[in-house]
């Protein structure tokens, strides 16, 4: 998962959030180059230099850097196809402002406005992107059982008699996957640490078969090496029909040894968390793997999935509920991301949003700690249903996403809460509340179609019905704390119940009656246009940011 981390909506939001069973049908219009948009909301795009310091490494591991970015480039091209299809066919038909803006959407549809289309004659984007026949329902889907159909890696498609099948990733994609996986042998060749030599080899031939999880063993092995990279069909946010289909990314990445020390340490108090959570035993009985690591790394190259509209801060993976069982998960802090987006758009929305007496209670280090316990979170609480419905992800569908984002939002902060008061973590209850719900007014500009923003919208309004802050005459925000600690647990304890449970309509109703975004807060959003406050960043990045050529 990422905290995608996370990942945001245009200030206009809707208030209604998006009823993610509504079947959308996507209109095949042609393009209409003279109608478009006059004006693009770049305004909402911080630009971001994506660079760090690469003094430190040796030739050997510049050289693997270089082909790293190489194989991200090639997760690029495979996630427009799963995102739009065509890009150079769509692209060849704008220019200017228009072209610009749908390379940072990866097609025609704004993601920071509720994948509204800001191209003519395009019509609604289908929830299914191209995962699934664009006149495919989900009932008929259902209906047929296609072999394979709910495999995180096949695309489903009709054969000439309109019979549903599906077609494997290695297959759908085989050429551009074989260019990736050279690239990825070709750095296993010269790289230094056997670890990550290891895992590039296994992650080539994952490209090539579809079985990712020896490549997912590899990586959670691999402990000492300065490189990392996160590359294949990773998350699922995508697929907003069924939640089943995962999109091609990378992330390179540039290990921060200092931080990634400082963190090492939070690792063995995992299983004491799990066991003080607060719900019942039955929800919280799975023990998580101790093999999980903290590391802080600067990011220097995003691709695909992770580069489209709202960037990912931080990461916690791998996604498969075995490995996450058997070894844990490891949970990456993209550093310079996480302090970009601090700095350009956390502190202008506190000090437009946030009562003055708690100004100096928005701090990095706790915004840091809560969007790391965010991810280490997703590793906590429960992956299989307690009543034989499967594993969480299967019963909840395409209504999981956001709801596992918001276990992690709730549940991360009520880590930070218990390592407080065992001294484990500096600042007080106050700094870390505060910069949290300074964060929440961050995400819920993610807007309805994206998993952040509804859990965000959820976690505001329940905290408003139990008085976890205040709003001033003045208009601005100040958290009770005390009553704020109350609502941590009661929602933690809702959320981790309904994911127990299996409980797909009482999702689909807590969406309904918490998932929107009220008349009072929208107003407050809308200030925060006025004050021309970016809702996210866009990179200049590549290469030649670190001086490689």
């Amino acid at each position: 998962m990422k905290s995608k981390t996370i990942i945001l909506g245009l200030l206009a939001v809707s208030g209604l959030l998006t009823n993610f069973s509504a079947q959308k049908k996507a209109t095949k219009t042609k393009i209409n180059t003279t109608k478009m948009q006059e004006s693009y909301p770049f305004q909402q795009y911080a630009k971001v230099d994506l660079t760090t310091d690469i003094s430190h490494l040796t030739t050997k591991e510049k050289e693997v850097l270089k082909l790293m970015f190489k194989a991200a480039k090639v997760m690029d091209d495979l996630f427009w196809q799963q995102a739009y299809g065509d890009k150079t066919k769509l692209l060849s038909k704008l220019s200017g402002e228009a072209k610009d803006y749908a390379v940072i959407n990866y097609g025609p549809w704004d993601r920071l406005n509720n994948e509204k289309p800001f191209v003519a004659g395009v019509g609604a984007k289908p929830e299914g992107a191209t995962y699934y026949p664009t006149n495919m329902t989900k009932a008929e889907f259902e209906k047929a059982d296609v072999k394979d159909g709910k495999s995180a890696y096949s695309v489903v498609k009709r054969d000439a008699k309109g019979k549903l099948y599906a077609v494997p990733y290695s297959v759908e994609f085989k050429t551009k996957l074989q260019e990736a996986a050279n690239y990825l042998n070709e750095a296993s060749t010269i790289a230094e640490d056997e670890g990550l030599k290891k895992y590039l080899k296994l992650r080539a031939e994952a490209l090539m078969t579809d079985n990712y999880y020896p490549s997912d063993l590899a990586w959670m092995d691999m402990k000492n090496s300065n490189l990392d990279l996160v590359i294949g069909p990773i998350e699922n946010y995508e697929d907003q029909m069924f939640g089943y289909k995962s999109s091609f990314e990378a992330y390179v990445l540039v290990k921060d040894v200092e931080w990634s020390n400082k963190l090492a340490k939070f690792v063995k108090y995992l299983p004491e968390l799990q066991t003080n959570l607060p719900v019942k035993a039955e929800y919280k009985k799975e023990v998580p793997g101790t093999d999980s690591d903290l590391n802080a790394y600067d990011v220097v190259f995003y691709a695909g999935d992770c580069n489209a509209a709202g960037k990912t801060i931080a990461i916690n993976l791998p996604n498969d509920e075995k490995v996450q069982l058997e070894k844990g998960t490891r949970r990456l802090q993209l550093k310079n991301a996480m302090k970009a987006k601090f700095d350009k758009i956390l502190v202008p929305i506190a000090t437009s949003l946030i009562d003055e007496s708690q100004q100096k209670n928005i701090k990095f280090d706790a915004f840091f700690s809560n969007v790391m316990f965010h991810e280490v979170a997703h590793g906590l609480g429960i992956k299989n249903t307690v009543n034989g419905k499967g594993s969480v992800r299967e019963a909840l569908k395409e209504a999981n996403s956001a709801l596992e984002e918001g276990k992690a939002d709730i549940l991360g902060l009520y880590m930070v809460n218990q390592l407080l008061q065992k001294g484990e973590l500096s600042g007080s209850k106050e700094d870390y509340f505060v910069t949290f719900l300074a964060g929440i007014f961050r995400s819920v500009r993610f807007g309805a179609s994206s998993a952040h923003g509804t859990a965000n919208m959820i976690a505001f309004n329940y905290f408003a019905e139990k008085g976890a802050f205040e709003k001033s005459v003045n208009g601005r925000y100040k958290v009770n704390v005390p009553k704020m600690e109350a609502a941590m647990n009661g929602l933690s304890e809702l959320v981790l119940t309904l994911q127990g449970n299996g409980d797909y309509d009482g999702v689909k109703k807590l969406y309904a009656e918490k998932g929107i975004i009220p008349t009072d807060l929208q107003k407050d959003l809308d200030k925060l246009k006025t004050h021309n406050i970016p809702v996210d960043i866009v990179f200049e990045q590549g290469p030649q940011m670190l001086g490689l050529k």
